[in-house]
């Protein structure tokens, strides 16, 4: 009770974080690490006419749940799904399915697929890793996947 009385006061007052006595801490949320594939699934789409092509589009509408994981810490379990070759990358998609059942080769959606920028090279794995990064969501750029995992690390 104590910190959500000092946390509106600070906010009343005006207080920068700098201004806070030095026995203040502030500590990271831990990760969502809960069912997030699941979660994720949750979305719709609605058709949208896109200039550019010429023609309607598909775009997610994410549900409630999915937005608020936007700009969380989560940890997910996937496959790599490699975009360079089979060499260490920052920058690969990761699926929940493997590669022959994935959004590009099988039958899965594209709530199964994200973007995945990693701070260290990950080396290409045919077996399930599990992840760690921020989550982003995409509704507007049809270039690019609607999820997108930042500052990524394999913690398994």
């Amino acid at each position: 009770m104590k910190i959500r009385i000092l946390c509106i006061s600070i906010l009343l007052a005006g207080i920068t974080l700098t201004q806070l006595p030095a026995q203040v801490t502030v500590t990271k949320a831990p990760p969502v690490t809960q069912k997030v594939w699941k979660t994720l699934s949750k979305i719709t789409y609605k058709k949208v006419y896109d200039e550019l092509m010429g023609f309607k589009i598909d775009i997610p509408v994410f549900s409630k749940k999915v937005k608020a994981l936007e700009g969380q810490t989560v940890e997910l379990k996937g496959y790599i799904i490699p975009v360079e070759g089979y060499k260490s990358h920052k920058e690969f998609i990761l699926s929940a399915f493997p590669y022959n059942m994935c959004f590009f080769c099988g039958g899965a959606g594209p709530e199964t697929v994200m973007e995945v920028e990693a701070i260290k090279g990950v080396e290409y794995t045919a077996e399930q890793i599990k992840i760690r990064g921020k989550l982003s969501l995409n509704d507007e750029d049809v270039n690019r996947l609607m999820y997108l995992l930042t500052d990524a690390e394999v913690i398994e």
